[in-house]
């Protein structure tokens, strides 16, 4: 039996490299090898938040991302987690597999917690990786690529699958999680990548706003450029970035600035997020507003036409 992929984003604003070289290479890759779910969770937006924001525009922004780093709507399922009610129907019998300790002992929630822009924690936030794994097992996800910190949901996905299987018959497969190969990028300020902190560079960026991040990125006063993560941490970010976007090593591109310092450095990783960029922004340019919201329909569709068999399958094995 062919492997089937389950992956997704939450629609707060735009991806940028690090999501790129994270995992969207990654899903281009495996959706001409297995079938593959892209989950926009626009649900999951409330989890940490009181108010979802400009959401219609954020998912719509999210899907042109897809589309022009080369996702194709025509091999992948892409849907709204608000458009499938039987996947969210899953919650109900998921929970009563967990205990409430097990929720709260999960580290990423306890991070996601740390860093909530609510008032109070909600009920949903301890809920939020049952939530994920019903997006994982509606479509009897099997591989689910993730980055190190989101491996707590899977493993919370494989108890789920587990305890419901021993509970009521054999349901559900058991999802392994696929670790990204590329090293860690972190934002142009040194701290974590984030769309909300202002340090990244997005997918959607012009020429002149990327050149605009790049010039006030974090490095230091050494003229000669080496590649030392723990002693010159911005700049082997910096080098990182380049290498990436080059496909050389960061090693490489140190040794051809040399005594250059932090503007040649700047200028070299400049040019080479700039010819990088400039397919992908080609591509954003050939899709409509009525593009997205044609393949939002048929994605939809799609998948829910596969989480009602899942609910049925569900039902039947529970006795209801």
């Amino acid at each position: 039996m062919k492997d089937v992929v389950l992956t997704g984003d939450r629609p707060t604003g735009p991806l940028h490299l690090g999501h790129y070289f994270g995992s969207l290479a990654n899903r281009v890759r495996l959706q001409d090898v297995h079938p593959m779910y892209v989950l926009i969770a626009d649900y999951q937006v409330i989890t940490d938040r009181d108010l979802p924001g400009r959401i219609q525009r954020n998912i719509t922004e999210l899907l042109l991302d897809y589309l022009a780093v080369g996702l194709d709507p025509a091999k992948v399922t892409i849907f709204r987690h608000s458009a499938v009610p039987e996947l969210n129907q899953l919650l109900l019998p998921f929970l009563s597999l967990v205990s409430v300790a097990e929720l709260q002992r999960n580290p990423t929630v306890k991070d996601e917690i740390a860093h909530s822009s609510q008032r109070a924690v909600s009920g949903l936030m301890f809920t939020y990786p049952v939530h994920q794994a019903a997006d994982i097992l509606f479509c009897k996800g099997t591989l689910v690529p993730v980055g190190k910190d989101q491996l707590p949901h899977v493993e919370m996905t494989r108890l789920v699958a587990r305890r419901f299987n021993e509970r009521y018959g054999e349901v559900f497969p058991l999802p392994e999680a696929m670790m990204g190969e590329h090293p860690l990028l972190r934002g142009l300020d040194g701290g974590k990548m984030s769309k909300s902190r202002g340090n990244a560079i997005t997918l959607s960026a012009t020429e002149d706003e990327t050149a605009a991040l790049i010039r006030k990125a974090r490095t230091d006063s050494d003229r000669l450029i080496t590649f030392d993560e723990t002693h010159r941490p911005e700049v082997a970010n910096l080098l990182t970035l380049a290498a990436l976007c080059l496909g050389r090593s960061p090693q490489d591109v140190a040794e051809e600035i040399g005594y250059g310092g932090a503007a040649a450095l700047k200028r070299l990783v400049t040019e080479a997020v700039n010819e990088f960029l400039c397919p992908i922004r080609k591509r954003r340019k050939e899709h409509s507003e009525q593009d997205v919201r044609q393949i939002l329909a048929d994605g939809d569709e799609r998948a829910r036409e596969r989480a009602v068999v899942t609910l049925d399958e569900v039902r039947a094995a529970m006795g209801f």
